[in-house]
Parts: C-alpha cells; structure tokens; sequence
C-alpha cells in the first residue's frame, strides 16, 4: 500500500482517510481567494514542522515577499525561517519568467529538485504555466511530462489552478483528467460575507469522502470541518441552498 502525505489541515486528512498518496499530483482549483494558495502554504509548513519534508513553492504569479507576507497573515510566523535555512525553497515569478519558454522554467526547476532532497512541491498556478503553451495537445503533452518529472523526483505536488466558474462541475478542463487527484475550494457569498467548502471530487487509489464540507481561514491557516455533515454534489435533500 502507497504511503499517504498529510496535508496540515485539519479535517482535510480525515477525509481523505490520512492524506495524499505519495509522488502523486494533486490539482487544486478555485476561483480567487478561495484559500489556495494559503493551502499550499499550509501544506509546505506542515511538512518541514511536522515531518522533516523539506518544499518547494513555485509561484508564476507572486514575489518571495508576497508569498512570505501570505504565512505570515495566518500566524505562521515561521515560514520565513525556514525560507531562509533552506527548508523550504521558493522560486517566485522573477525566477520562473526570466524566460518566456518553457524548457528554460523546466530546467531552473530541475535545478532545485533533481538531487532528491526535497518532498513536497507546490506550483502557483497551473493556469499561467499553461500561458506558455498555443495549442490543447501541447499542453497534455507537457503536462503530463511535466507530472512525471515531479514524481520521477519523489515530489509529492500540488498544482493551484483558477477557475472562473463559481460551481466546480461547470468548469472541467483536460487538467482535472491528468492529474491524480481533484480538490476544489468553493465559496458563495451570504449577507454577512462568505461561506467557504472544500470538496475532494477525486483521489486515484484512495477511499476518500466525496461529499462537501464547510471550511475556514483563521490563525493557523485552514480549518475543515468534516464534523459538521457534508453534502453531497449529487443533490441530497440536506443540502443547503447557495
């Protein structure tokens, strides 16, 4: 049996009965602000604290301040130390678009995880990556290298993709079939703010809960709350109204 990576959030692993499968690639979409990136956060600190797992963070669309600024904001003060030990490595958008091809971004990401000493990695996002890409049969075909090359290097990724599309079944791109794993963050706003989900819609080689749980952003990062009764995206009479 394939050993399962905990993500760091609470209630996250529960549904997902302990984890991610190790060296697999998890697409994690959402409109903006929906909590991705502060997942991705999340899931590399967790990794370094709680089980020696060194990351990587590749971001096509942040500075190392911003990302820094972001952990910070959840109380996870420690983030930047662990920048600067070498703990966890980033790679921002000054590094990734120095050059405007793809092997280029390739090769300086290789130059990082190629010797092995990294666990994790996560890529923000997966929709400017694509950017460099004209055609849909280039991208599946890079994509799916670029797949093999993260797991080839022991990383367990996830790939942060914006979805324009409030609900999670009415955007579904050649990404969410190419991928092992599908993890939406959902939410819809009420009178006095949001309301935020979590739905795991897809987890190859795992027994995972499919249905949808209520979720927060406090100190800490996320909280999930699978306690709370999810609801089922195949219309159960409980479930509430959006």
């Amino acid at each position: 049996m394939s050993e399962l990576v905990s993500t760091g959030v609470e209630g996250l692993d529960s549904i997902l009965t302990g984890g991610i499968t190790e060296r697999s690639t998890v697409l994690v979409s959402g409109n903006p602000g929906t909590g991705k990136s502060i997942f991705g956060i999340q899931y590399l600190y967790h990794g370094v604290t709680e089980h020696d797992e060194r990351g990587v963070y590749v971001s096509f669309e942040e500075d190392e301040a911003d990302i820094r600024g972001a952990a910070e904001s959840i109380g996870l003060e420690e983030f930047g130390d662990l920048v600067d030990s070498g703990d966890i490595v980033i790679l921002d958008k000054r590094e990734m678009l120095r050059e405007t091809d793809f092997s280029t971004a390739v090769d300086r990401l290789l130059d990082t995880v190629e010797d092995g000493e990294f666990d994790r990695l996560v890529l923000d996002s997966l929709s400017m990556f694509q950017l460099f890409f004209d055609a849909e049969q280039e991208k599946r075909t890079y994509l799916l290298k670029f797949s093999d090359i993260l797991k080839a290097n022991g990383l367990t990724s996830l790939l942060i993709n914006e979805q324009g599309a409030v609900f999670p079944d009415t955007e579904v791109g050649l990404e969410n079939f190419l991928t092992d794993g599908n993890i939406y963050f959902i939410q819809t706003p009420t009178d006095s703010g949001v309301n935020r989900y979590v739905w795991v819609a897809k987890m190859r080689k795992q027994d995972i809960d499919t249905d949808i749980f209520p979720m927060e952003i406090g100190e800490g990062g996320i909280t999930v709350h699978e306690g709370a009764g999810g609801f089922s995206m195949m219309g159960r009479s409980e479930e509430p109204s959006f």
